[in-house]
């Protein structure tokens, strides 16, 4: 598993829009269409990837923690799926129905939405504020397979109650860590 970083788009920037099918639902979305009344996370995830598998029971916490209180919150995968069957729509779908997603769970085919966001790895997660600025990217917390430090998702948890309740987001902001997206030759 190659340990990628994630490439920390600058703080500010406005989410990229984008219009990508639900694995879900079989819908079509936009960013627009899924934003949160108080903010907006976007994790790019993947199925097999190992980061993600360690940390997922935890994003599936944080969402229920968050999703309630007007935090929009979009997953998506963007891997070659050519080269990376495991990761294809229909699996996703499983995936999702195997975790509980209760968010949607987008698939970008032609990998343009991950290249808009500068997305390197999964699990790499964005946070917005309600004028879809980007106010936190990086990592979950510090734990990673293997390092012995229990999941809290601190670092998610801490941008997002200052984004739910109009406080501060530390700038000092640590790469999330994954597998690299695998991108189309």
């Amino acid at each position: 598993m190659a340990r990628t970083p994630s490439n920390m788009l600058p703080l500010g920037t406005i989410a990229p829009e984008f219009h990508l099918k639900d694995t879900n639902s079989n819908y079509s979305y936009s960013f627009a269409d899924l934003k949160g009344k108080k903010g907006t996370l976007v994790l790019f995830i993947c199925n097999h990837c190992p980061f993600v598998h360690h940390v997922i029971d935890e994003v599936i916490k944080v969402s229920n923690d968050y999703r309630i209180q007007g935090l929009g919150i979009i997953a998506i995968s963007s891997n070659d799926i050519i080269n990376y069957p495991q990761d294809a729509p229909e699996l996703m779908t499983e995936f999702a129905f195997q975790h509980r997603f209760e968010f949607p769970y987008l698939f970008d085919a032609t990998q343009e939405v991950a290249k808009a966001y500068d997305a390197a790895c999964t699990p790499d997660f964005y946070l917005f504020d309600n004028q879809n600025k980007l106010v936190y990217r990086g990592q979950l917390d510090d734990s990673r397979p293997g390092n012995g430090i229990p999941l809290s998702g601190s670092d998610l948890r801490s941008a997002i109650e200052g984004v739910i309740n109009n406080g501060s987001i530390n700038p000092n902001q640590k790469p999330s860590l994954g597998c690299n997206i695998k991108w189309k030759e």
